[in-house]
This record gives C-alpha cells, structure tokens and sequence, in this order.
C-alpha cells in the first residue's frame, strides 16, 4: 500500500483563484497601498474611509510629531485619495465615496495648509466646464477632484456655460489646459467653437474633451482638441501639458500617456 503521509496535500488542492479573490479584496488592497508611516497611514485612512470626523485630529497629530504640513498633505492625504482613485477606477468605489473622500481629504488639507509659512505650490491652473446647453456635470466633478488631487488648481466654471464665457476665461488666466464636458450629442458642438475662438485669440492650449456624447475621433477633429476616455486620465494628460507637450505630441503619445489607466 502507498504512503501518502509525505504528501503536500496544500499544494495538489490549493485554489488560486481563492487566493486572487483574496488579494483584490478592496481591504487588502488599502492595506498594500497606505503609507508605511503610521503618522501618515493614520491621515491616509482617514480619507480612505471617509471619516470626516478623524481626519482632523489625523493631520494634527502628524503636525505635532514635526512632520512637514507639506508631507503631511501629499503623501498622506492625496496618498489617500490616490488609493480612492485606484478603489473607483476598479469598480471598488462609486461616484459618492469619491466625493466623501474628496471633501474629507478637504478638511485635512485646511488645517494641514494653515501650519505653511505660505501658500501651498500649485502645479498649475486648469479650468473645466460642461458645454453650453448640457446640464450634466458628474464626469467634470470626478476629473476636477483627480485634479484637485494632484496638485493642480482647478477653476470650475459649473455646467452649461456658454461659450464665450470659456473664452473669455480662459484668456483672462492663462491655464494650462481647459477641459469640457458633454453628455449630449447636441452640446458638444460648443467645443470646437470655442476652441476656434481661442485659437483666434492666439490661445493654443490643449482643449480636452471628454462625456459620453464625444469620443477620440471627435476630439481630434478640431484643432487643439484632445480626448479623454474617463477621469482618471485628465491628470497625466495634463501632467504632460504642463511639462510642455502640445495638443499635437498629445495627440501623437496619447496611447502611450494613458496607458496606465485605459
């Protein structure tokens, strides 16, 4: 008679697939991507989940141990939003935790910012709008806090806002990129007027659009237009914007730049 007392019965019955179901489990991966530091995972999961009550006394305490406010705010708090964005793009996280998050990360932000001998460094100045005629705004509202996330100013103009109003601030700022969204067929028209606008003003930033009424073929078939699939891509194509790429090497890379988050 054979001996199986030797054999590894783990590893003839072991269920992989278990296993992988397991590790995507949305605690385990919070648990892989908080910070090491116990100050800032502390600050990090108060965003996480969402605990507009802790994250006060999070970022306090991180303060009080002589961690910078500047350190406090990016590998904490965005840190943590950072995972909320990871949670969202993975079906993990729906459109109200993110703005739970977003407001929360907010509240340590404030009191973070108050302990900085100055302004906090903003990486740049984007603004966003939802075209003329189309009173729908989710999709900018996601982008703005991915962006808000990142570092960047965002000057929100709200949603259906006639074109000459995106015009005529986007002359007045300088941002580096302006975005628009449409969820209608029949608004998305407003983008290449107002991009034709723009670049008669001797404006030739990237104008982004993105919505489920506009598409890549749509966006790069006016000049400065390029196009943005879903939120999470807005930040690294802005990210390349500010590093000075054109609306033609955006164009040109697009594949690659999204890459990561497609």
């Amino acid at each position: 008679m054979l001996d199986y007392s030797c054999v590894d019965n783990e590893s003839i019955f072991r269920r992989y697939d278990i296993e992988s179901e397991n590790t995507n489990l949305p605690a385990n991966i919070i648990a892989r991507m908080l910070p090491e530091s116990m100050l800032l995972k502390e600050v990090a999961a108060s965003v996480v989940h969402l605990r507009f009550k802790s994250v006060g006394p999070a970022v306090m305490r991180a303060l009080q141990m002589r961690l910078s406010a500047e350190d406090v705010i990016n590998d904490g708090l965005v840190k943590g939003m950072e995972i909320v964005s990871y949670l969202y793009s993975h079906g993990l996280y729906y459109l109200p935790e993110v703005m739970m998050a977003a407001k929360t990360m907010e509240i340590g932000i404030a009191i973070a910012e108050k302990q900085m001998p100055g302004k906090r460094c903003t990486k740049g100045i984007v603004v966003m709008h939802s075209a003329e005629g189309d009173p729908h705004d989710i999709g900018k509202n996601i982008a703005a806090v991915m962006l808000r996330s990142a570092g960047y100013t965002i000057v929100d103009l709200g949603k259906d806002v006639p074109v000459e109003d995106v015009v005529k601030t986007v002359k007045r700022i300088g941002p580096v990129m302006v975005t628009g969204t449409a969820l209608m067929t029949t608004t998305m028209s407003a983008f290449p007027k107002a991009a034709e606008k723009l670049h008669e003003a001797g404006v030739d930033i990237p104008y982004m659009v993105a919505g489920g009424a506009v598409n890549r073929e749509f966006a790069e078939s006016f000049d400065g237009g390029i196009y943005s699939r879903k939120a999470l891509q807005t930040p690294p194509l802005v990210e390349k914007a500010r590093a000075g790429y054109d609306w033609r090497r955006i164009r040109k890379e697009w594949d690659e730049i999204t890459r990561e988050v497609s």
